[in-house]
């Protein structure tokens, strides 16, 4: 290429290049400047941003002081259409907050100023909210709605509002005396550990009242006198979400209380502190249908105000910017029956290891008592735990041995022992030598034959377990129980010892005490049994998403995944013969003690399963029943024989609910 054509190139290339300059009105570094506010609005910090007016530390200062009563919530801001008019521009920025459960949005307009090359923001208060003032700052209320009850059968309160005082140390009623000695003598007369009580005392300030406790008014035998003696101290009354009793239910309906910092983080927005809240069980699952939503207010006022001064303001009406109504919680329907519930926790007060009740009513699933004994230290043992159900599990062995074309009349073997793969298994101490040999399925079935039923591996597949398991309700999701639960699990496949041990109930096969009741109620109804717990598990608070209708605790490591539907559902007449041989448990079996239950004939099944490395090993003690439209599992984890453990509190729950 040529000199001057090189030179020709070079001169249309700087004249373009000048021409793009004069075409560049300066819109390109003002849509910039817009976007640059923008951003920093929204991360309410504007230290970086250049204004005409206002030094930009000092419009930091300001923009996070009228934002404060907002924290720690941050709004989203875009900046809009950018109008240009040669050195000034104004730029719409669309401002959307999350506050509570509802969405403030408002629009203000930005002015930008071109001054030695650069573009500035022109500083005004407006800029954050409409009608700013200079000495006006952003302030909130918020009115919370009472929690909602959870009601139990026929709408009987289980959890409301019951009257309650909190006992404490008033600092203002000591003025200058040393806090030390009224908080000893409190905390001695409530019973909480002194020490610790009055270092809080001491460390809070000279008008705090630092409560010690918390106390039911009904049935309280420390008195207003008792208080009212210590200087210094009071009894405050309040009402709180409580049950009939503290250990009624605890372990399925959780506790309500003051929102933890982690709690309220977790909320996204949804929870402020001082807010009350669920915690564990149906509380905790349903918090924001029984919560319900707060009502809150944003508005402007003078910055530095007195509480006087914030009074009368709020007396003689104020600038509303935004306002939430307050919408109150929906009441969560529940199947638990209050007289069984208490019943099933009465049976269970004295017993030691962790321990269940749990009550039933076949023909509609409704599950009337789900009671968790004190030695399971608040662990949903009955809902929840995952345990070898040992001879209860026959029932399932004795469904899938109909199936293959036996009867209760039909013949097995019961010899003594029996070994598999060189493991020897026996029958439970003090079984009746007279219903060894060859004797009727339900014989075996009455006395708990461990060898008969293993005996009949070779005809019963792990596979025709586990579908007749499904049948019966177990092993499987529970969809409309609206609660978390284990309904058990049961390999699919399994072999050997394995397979032997599944066949009475142990191995890798578990169920729950929920579990149990429904495979025993599934035999009353003559279907499976579908639970129930939550009678309106997608009615949710507004603003917040629908609780899920009935989730699964997640299986041990050691259990397979509950199946998403049953096998073939247990037929009427199959029931029947399952029935039959229930009634046999009581009739002739280990299990007559039932017989003088008042109502109904009582059908039942014993259950005892090893666990653990001891020698001898300890035993899960187990019993299910029916009883007309009843069905009843007891359970205890270190429990000796179903019969003689669990036998007598199943007794004495079926006969005090007979009466």
């Amino acid at each position: 290429m040529g000199k001057i054509q090189k030179l020709s190139l070079a001169l249309v290339g700087l004249v373009l290049g000048a021409s793009l300059v004069a075409c560049d009105d300066g819109r390109s570094g003002a849509q910039d400047a817009a976007k640059q506010l923008a951003s920093a609005v929204a991360a309410l910090d504007v230290g970086s941003v250049a204004f005409d007016g206002k030094d930009s530390g000092q419009a930091n200062d300001r923009l996070k002081a009228v934002f404060k009563a907002l924290d720690p919530a941050k709004p989203t801001v875009a900046a809009g259409e950018l109008k240009l008019e040669k050195d000034t521009a104004t730029v719409p920025l669309d401002y959307s907050w999350k506050i509570g459960a509802g969405e403030w949005k408002y629009t203000v307009s930005a002015q930008l100023k071109k001054a030695d090359g650069k573009w500035q923001t022109v500083w005004s208060p407006e800029l954050l909210v409409p009608g700013l003032a200079d000495t006006e700052v952003l302030g909130t209320s918020s009115d919370t709605p009472q929690r909602a009850d959870i009601l139990g059968a026929g709408g009987a309160k289980l959890v409301t509002y019951r009257p309650v005082v909190h006992v404490g140390i008033d600092k203002a009623q000591l003025e200058a005396a040393d806090p030390a000695g009224p908080a000893g003598k409190l905390a001695r007369l409530v019973g909480v550990d002194p020490a610790a009580y009055t270092k809080q005392v001491t460390a809070s300030g000279p008008a705090a009242f630092v409560a010690a406790i918390t106390l039911r008014q009904a049935g309280r035998t420390i008195t207003d006198e008792q208080i009212a003696a210590i200087p210094g101290a009071r009894a405050i009354p309040d009402t709180l979400p409580l049950a009939p009793t503290r250990g009624f239910a605890r372990a399925v309906l959780g506790t309500v209380g003051e929102a933890s910092a982690e709690q309220i983080e977790k909320s996204g927005g949804a929870l402020r502190a001082g807010d009350t809240t669920g915690t564990g069980g149906l509380q905790q699952q349903y918090d924001a249908q029984l919560r319900g939503t707060s009502g809150i207010q944003v508005f402007a006022q003078t910055e530095g105000l007195s509480a006087e001064q914030r009074q009368e303001l709020l007396n003689n009406g104020r600038r509303v910017l935004f306002q939430e109504p307050m919408k109150p919680g929906t009441a969560l329907k529940t199947t638990l029956d209050p007289r069984l519930q208490q019943l099933a926790e009465d049976v269970l007060a004295d017993v030691g290891p962790a321990s269940a009740v749990v009550a039933l009513r076949p023909s509609s699933g409704a599950v009337l008592a789900a009671a968790s004994g004190p030695g399971s230290n608040g662990y949903d043992t009955a809902l929840l735990g995952q345990y070898a159900p040992g001879s209860i599990f026959k029932i399932v062995d004795s469904l899938a041995m109909f199936r293959n074309g036996m009867t209760p009349d039909s013949k097995v073997d019961c010899p003594p022992t029996l070994t598999v793969d060189g493991r020897t298994f026996k029958n439970a101490e003090g079984y009746p030598a007279s219903s060894l040999g060859s004797v009727t399925l339900r014989d075996a079935f009455a006395h708990s034959c461990n060898t008969a039923f293993i005996n009949a591996r070779g005809k019963v597949s792990q596979a025709q377990l586990e579908s007749a398991a499904t049948s019966l309700g177990v092993a499987v999701e529970a969809p409309s129980l609206g609660a978390a639960a284990f309904l058990g699990s049961v390999p699919g496949e399994a072999e050997g010892t394995e397979h032997a041990a599944s066949m009475i109930g142990q191995g890798k096969v578990l169920l729950s005490p929920l579990a149990a009741a429904v495979m025993a109620g599934s035999v009353a109804k003559g279907a499976p049994v579908s639970p129930q717990l939550v009678l309106n598990p997608n009615a949710a608070a507004a603003g917040s998403p629908a609780p899920s209708a009935g989730p699964t605790a997640a299986p041990s490591s050691s259990a397979p995944a509950p199946a998403k539907s049953s096998g073939k559902p247990v037929t009427a007449a199959e029931a029947a013969s399952l029935a039959d041989m229930m009634r046999a448990v009581v009739t002739s079996g280990h299990a007559d003690f039932l017989a003088s239950v008042p109502g109904a004939p009582v059908g039942a099944k014993t259950g005892t399963a090893e666990f653990g490395k001891d020698n001898p090993p300890k035993t899960h003690a187990w019993i299910v029943a029916v009883h007309g439209d009843l069905a009843v599992a007891v359970f205890v984890e270190d429990g000796g024989l179903g019969a003689t453990t669990s036998g007598p509190l199943l007794k004495e729950f079926l006969t005090s609910a007979a009466g």
